[in-house]
């Protein structure tokens, strides 16, 4: 009885480790896997997408409410409610801008410290007050 084995192994290129390894860093627990520049990233992107998502829902929502009204004057023929329902939408989209620059203000009150603190290990700097 003649028994062969064969195998035949292929090593994955040097594209598809960075690929392999990129999906693999993902499940990893956060505190080993994070970098302090990820964190400082990280920090970043929650500062500043946390106001622009409320101010667009804000200014998104007054601009779809005023629209209501414009409707309700122009297609419908209801005036007097029309007039009111624009009148409704019209603060939503005035606050959308400050809204933005008291959230902005404030996420960068609470991660202010933390983010120039990793920014100075990164940079191996003292931080200029």
């Amino acid at each position: 009885m003649d028994e062969q084995f064969n195998y035949k192994y292929s090593a994955p290129t040097e594209r598809e480790r960075k690929e392999i390894d990129s999906i693999r860093r993902q499940y990893f627990p956060a505190s080993k896997s994070e970098s302090k520049l990820d964190r400082l990233r990280r920090l970043d992107a929650i500062v500043k997408n946390t106001a622009i998502i409320w101010s667009l829902v804000l200014g998104v929502v007054g601009a779809l409410i005023f629209g209501l009204g414009l409707t309700m004057v122009l297609e419908w023929g209801i005036l007097s409610w029309g007039i009111v329902v624009m009148v409704v939408g019209v603060p939503f989209i005035v606050l959308a801008y400050p809204v933005y620059k008291m959230v902005l203000k404030k996420y960068k009150n609470r991660y202010g410290e933390e983010i120039l603190r990793l920014s100075e290990e990164l940079l191996n700097e003292p931080i200029n007050k």
